[in-house]
């Protein structure tokens, strides 16, 4: 195993899903009551099934894509995104 880029991964990803609608979504749950262990395990799985989708179009867009280009796109798509959430605030 890689742990320069587990570490990365890890850290990136941990610090982008703090404060994001899934969390607030799984707060929510675990809020209204029921089995706080099946709530964790389900938005484990989730998340796992998520990033494994991920992981499987990463790999396969670099097929076709250079990674440098599909970086830029994904931070295009993120400005983008976020661009659209504050506009759709607003109005």
């Amino acid at each position: 195993m890689d742990w320069k880029i587990f570490g990365t991964v890890f850290g990136t990803v941990f610090l982008a899903e703090i404060g994001d609608k899934t969390q607030l979504a799984t707060m929510t749950f675990a809020a209204q009551g029921g089995g706080k262990w099946t709530i964790f395990m389900a938005s484990s799985l989730a998340l796992i099934a998520a990033a494994g989708i991920g992981v499987l179009a990463g790999s396969l867009l670099s097929r076709w894509i250079d990674p440098v280009m599909l970086t830029r796109l994904a931070g295009v798509a993120f400005v983008l995104i976020g661009a659209w959430t504050l506009w759709k605030s607003w109005n």
